[in-house]
């Protein structure tokens, strides 16, 4: 805790779920004498934590990264090398951690949960830097304890636009027209073309990163079986399901194992002038970090970026007054196979990532989408139950 006012205070706190798991997490609170004003609050006060006494007398404590004093001063603390820092702003996005921009330059990430040794984030991202992957944000500075990583500082891409958001405009456009998703003044293959050349693109440069092994579809097909057996949920047929797990056991040819980003969809990635950039490598938040730091086959990301495709077109249509999902399943099939254009030219190109067969690429790419739509349901059911239905409705396909 520093002894200035406003004081800034760093709590960890241990928690044990359900399942008998026990987390760390990471709070940042902000602490003033209740004569000083608490201005960026908003009128419900949310972030508000409540009244203090301290060796230093009373005080308010609230959450630290909303004060934009605060806020600086901790950037200052973790990067002293990058001076005349004066302005800070929150992302704004919904993300798994906070993030704070400084000057349009910088994106500061403070963790919420904490794990021993190296995060993922910094992980991944420290090397794919290192390999010289030009579709991450450079690496500004790092922000360590004795046992973990609690944060770090990137460069900020200004003038970026998230890929759920072109995503949704092109879906917007192409429902107010109809017909061929190709003749829309908002066609987004041209960009899911691209995006799939730069994932492959960032597999390469992941197995360059941390190596490349053979691929174990047995263990892979272990992880599914894993998570299944979690995962409950009166429209999901646990043995077609599990069948199909028992089919990638018996390819011969998986394609290689390696480092992964393990939660790819289209709020991870940004489109800027300089091409597609990719973010936050955390991994499933709701899957054990054991799990997260396995190596496993590149078209684990694949099956989670073709998802996203189908939850755009779900999302958009909310927006409708007629529900027109045939209309939105035309634009996913369209945007679909223009990624797997993109990513399977660029893959085998470069070549030992992928199956060497298309039917054992399509069967490990199968498995991977179901495996994914089963992790859905059990995300949304934890968290936004009304979209249950989404993974749902992918069960039929799949199995």
């Amino acid at each position: 805790m520093s002894s200035e006012w406003p004081a800034l205070l760093r709590v960890e706190a241990d928690t044990v779920l359900d399942n008998d798991v026990q987390e760390r997490y990471q709070v940042l609170i902000g602490l003033r004498p209740p004569s000083s004003p608490v201005t960026f609050l908003d009128e419900s006060a949310e972030g508000g934590i409540g009244e203090f006494e301290t060796e230093n007398g009373p005080c308010y404590g609230y959450e630290a990264l909303r004060d934009p004093e605060l806020a600086l001063r901790l950037f200052k603390m973790i990067a002293p090398h990058v001076e005349n820092v004066q302005r800070v702003r929150p992302m704004g996005a919904e993300q798994s951690n906070t993030s704070l921009i400084y000057d349009e330059r910088f994106v500061l990430k403070v963790l919420r949960r904490l794990t021993e040794g190296r995060s993922l984030e910094l992980e991944m991202t420290s090397a794919l830097n290192k390999v010289g992957f030009p579709h991450v944000a450079e690496l500004v500075a790092e922000w360590r304890s004795e046992t973990s990583d609690l944060g770090l500082i990137e460069q900020f891409l200004a003038g970026g636009v998230e890929g759920r958001a072109l995503a949704i405009t092109s879906l917007r456009d192409y429902f107010r027209h109809g017909g061929d998703p190709a003749d829309a003044g908002g066609d987004f293959a041209a960009e899911a073309e691209r995006l799939g050349k730069m994932t492959a693109e960032m597999h390469i440069a992941l197995a360059q990163g941390f190596g490349i092994g053979p691929g174990d579809a047995g263990a892979w097909a272990d992880v599914m079986d894993a998570q299944l057996a979690r995962i409950s949920h009166p429209g999901l047929d646990k043995a077609a399901a599990a069948k199909v797990f028992q089919d990638l056991r018996r390819i011969s040819d998986p394609g290689a194992s390696l480092r992964v980003h393990g939660d790819f969809h289209l709020g991870q990635i940004v489109r800027s002038d300089e091409g597609w950039f990719v973010f936050d490598f955390e991994g499933e938040p709701a899957r054990p970090l054991g799990e997260r730091r396995l190596t496993s086959s590149p078209l684990k990301d694949v099956a989670g970026m073709l998802r996203s495709f189908r939850y755009a077109v779900w999302s958009t249509m909310d927006e409708q007054e007629h529900r027109p999902l045939d209309l939105g399943t035309r634009w996913e099939e369209r945007n679909r196979q223009a990624f797997l254009d993109g990513y399977v030219a660029a893959a085998y190109q470069e070549g030992g990532i992928l199956p060497g067969d298309t039917a054992s690429l399509s069967m490990v790419l199968k498995a991977f989408e179901l495996d994914k739509a089963i992790y859905e349901i059990g995300y949304e059911m934890a968290h936004r139950p009304d979209w249950v239905e989404i993974p749902l409705e992918a069960l039929p396909r799949l199995l």
